[in-house]
């Protein structure tokens, strides 16, 4: 039994097997790290969104609004303010031909949308990472498996000693390969299942934020809660 178990499958494996087991390391590696990162970006994400729907609209005027968001190009609300006020000055300042070719409410639905597509790709960086770990480490973990077994049977049949005993030990450690690539995808299918869930409420919530923020800019009034539009109209309309 004391020629069983991870130390001896590292010591007697070859370059394949060794091979097999470090890019399994590096991938769980690399999955926890863009869970943990971006867990806490969703975190932070959610912090920012409850202040802009808390302290935003009760501000005095626009300028001290953006104070109650921070002052970090971090945060998407931010962002997505500032984005819509130049938009709107700048559509103010242009020539009248320009305005005639196209009115505020198609430029500022233009300049806000292309700030969310913004904000959603960055929260959405990394999460291919988590899709890509997910989907392919059982395969590698197979793979080491199927070469382990493939070696160990080769031994066992030029050892001419066919025994139970002799059979269960390497196929046994073989087996722990395709452990091992389960244990590395699983965690990374929950966090990126858990990760795009958030992901969604934040967009949400940036989409209802940049509705109030074009109807303030159109009309010089958010939209009232009771007559705003649901999330799924908000994705249509910004």
């Amino acid at each position: 039994m004391q020629d069983i178990g991870l130390s001896h499958l590292w010591s007697q494996g070859d370059f394949v097997m060794r091979a097999t087991a470090i890019i399994l390391l590096i991938m769980s590696l690399l999955s926890w790290i863009v869970i943990l990162t971006k867990a806490w970006d969703l975190v932070r994400l959610k912090k920012m969104a409850h202040g802009a729907e808390k302290h935003f609209w009760h501000a005095g005027d626009f300028e001290h609004a953006l104070d109650t968001l921070g002052a970090s190009d971090a945060n998407p609300f931010r962002m997505l303010a500032i984005t819509g006020s130049e938009a709107a000055e700048h559509h103010r300042a242009s020539q009248p031909q320009l305005q005639d070719a196209l009115d505020i409410s198609d430029w500022l639905t233009r300049s806000l949308r292309s700030a969310i597509d913004e904000a959603v790709g960055n929260m959405q960086s990394g999460l291919a990472v988590l899709a890509s770990v997910g989907s392919t480490a059982p395969f590698v973990g197979l793979f080491g498996t199927v070469w382990g077994i493939y070696h160990a049977l080769i031994g066992i049949g030029a050892s001419g000693v066919p025994t139970i005993d002799k059979v269960a030990g390497p196929v046994g450690e073989a087996l722990i390969m395709t452990a091992f690539g389960l244990a590395v995808a699983i965690p990374a299918v929950l966090g990126y299942n858990a990760l795009s869930r958030g992901n969604k409420g934040v967009i949400s919530k940036l989409n209802r934020f940049a509705h109030d923020l074009h109807a303030y800019f159109v009309t010089g009034a958010r939209v009232r809660p009771s007559t705003a539009k649901s999330s799924a109209d908000l994705g249509v309309v910004i």
